[in-house]
């Protein structure tokens, strides 16, 4: 089986593995904190954490989102807006997973 971890970055969770590239909420430090860890047959599971568990993590940049438009409309009243909104993220790569 494979070796893949459950990790907390920024009060959201995510499932990954050593090569897995992923975009997490911007932030100036990402530090991930271990849920739970599955290495083949062995499973670790965390009360809330994993205190031996280290995910290294290597940061590729800041990237921005899918551009979202928003609109709003009021009949009869000549009343219409556009807007947009673009999130920020931060791309990174998850290179070793040790429990």
């Amino acid at each position: 089986m494979q070796k893949y971890a459950v990790i907390k970055v920024n009060g959201s969770q995510y499932r990954v593995s050593e090569g897995d590239e992923l975009l997490v909420d911007r932030s100036k430090k990402v530090e991930p904190e271990v849920l739970l860890i599955v290495d083949g047959g062995d499973i670790k599971i965390g009360k809330p954490f994993i205190k031996e568990g280290k995910i290294k993590v290597s940061v590729l940049g800041d990237e921005k989102g899918d551009k979202i438009v928003v609109q709003k409309y009021k009949a009869k009243s000549r009343y219409r807006k556009k807007i947009g909104f673009r999130a920020s993220y931060t791309k990174i790569k998850i290179d070793k997973i040790t429990s």
